[in-house]
């Protein structure tokens, strides 16, 4: 009896186990699949190339994994009818079958990612009848600073774009080398001291997404995330009059405080900024900031004021 209740037991804890598995399960399928939600052409693209991809690779491992299933069932020791051919070497049919198939899997794959190379290139600009909109971008230690040159003002961590118009990004890096990406815009691209990358996304639609850096850069690394806000065309002008409102100035001085080492770093507006700033950032007319460091509680306070 007591085996029997030991027995009873386990399995309770088995299925308790497997239920708490199927209930995690499901709760994640609530997550938020950025890359798979996307909110602009250059998503929509990348989108349609991660989904051709893996159903052209799916075209060789489907098949694979039933043919391994069904030759493990057909030749099982009891299955008196299946021939065994202990002499056989080759077959002329089955190489063809063995290496065509990949070799059009490879082909196929090759001619997804030469055509979206040059479709997607970064720095190719966007097809539309509105104006693209310059927005420098330079990646600190943990924070991103965004440059409206055009608008005359710039802000900490938040980046508020209008929808429906060409995003043209210049970005370079106060210190090593990082990545900026906003997953449902799509086009991952890295920043580096010392010289300029080029970027072109757009939001088709109003929406908050979460921007990151997606390249390891010390300490405060996981920290340097900043919220996109886009909204309608007509609410940009709007947002870019209050911003000037702003008392914060950003010169050579605030600048040098703002690219200091500091994880978390709340939003800040500034309502003026200093001529030339990003040229003098990305030539190291400005010396680049001194690295990484251990992030303090100190360093969080940024200057400015928070809007």
């Amino acid at each position: 009896m007591q085996g029997r209740g030991a027995r009873r037991s386990g399995v309770s804890g088995c299925l308790l186990r497997s239920a708490a598995a199927l209930a995690g399960a499901a709760g994640l399928t609530g997550c938020h699949a950025a890359v798979l939600d996307a909110r602009g052409p250059v998503g929509h693209a990348d989108k349609t190339i991660l989904i051709d991809s893996l159903a052209i690779m799916l075209a060789i491992v489907v098949p694979t994994i039933l043919a391994t299933l069904a030759f493990a069932w057909w030749y099982r020791a009891g299955n008196t009818r299946a021939r065994h051919l202990p002499e056989w070497s080759h077959s002329g049919r089955i190489e063809l079958v063995v290496w065509a198939i990949p070799a059009m899997v490879i082909i196929l794959l090759g001619g997804v990612s030469w055509i979206g190379s040059h479709e997607l290139d970064p720095a190719r600009p966007l097809k539309s009848h509105a104006a693209a909109l310059d927005i420098q971008v330079v990646s600190l230690d943990w924070k991103w600073l965004f440059i409206y040159p055009h608008e005359g003002v710039a802000s900490v961590n938040v980046l508020v774009v209008p929808a429906g118009v060409p995003l043209h990004f210049s970005l370079t890096s106060a210190s090593v080398m990082n990545s900026f990406f906003v997953p449902e815009l799509g086009s991952m691209i890295y920043t580096m001291n010392g010289m300029v990358t080029e970027l072109n996304l757009m939001a088709d639609a109003p929406g908050t997404f979460q921007g990151r850096s997606a390249h390891y850069s010390g300490d405060g690394f996981s920290d340097m995330h900043f919220e996109v806000r886009a909204v309608a065309a007509p609410e940009f002008p709007r947002w870019v009059a209050e911003a000037r409102t702003s008392a914060a100035e950003l010169d050579a001085r605030t600048y040098e405080v703002l690219e200091q080492p500091a994880g978390n770093a709340a939003p800040v507006l500034f309502g003026r900024i200093a001529p030339d700033l990003f040229r003098d950032i990305a030539s190291q007319v400005i010396a680049p900031a001194p690295g990484p460091g251990p992030a303090t509680a100190e360093d969080t306070a940024a200057p400015g004021g928070v809007r």
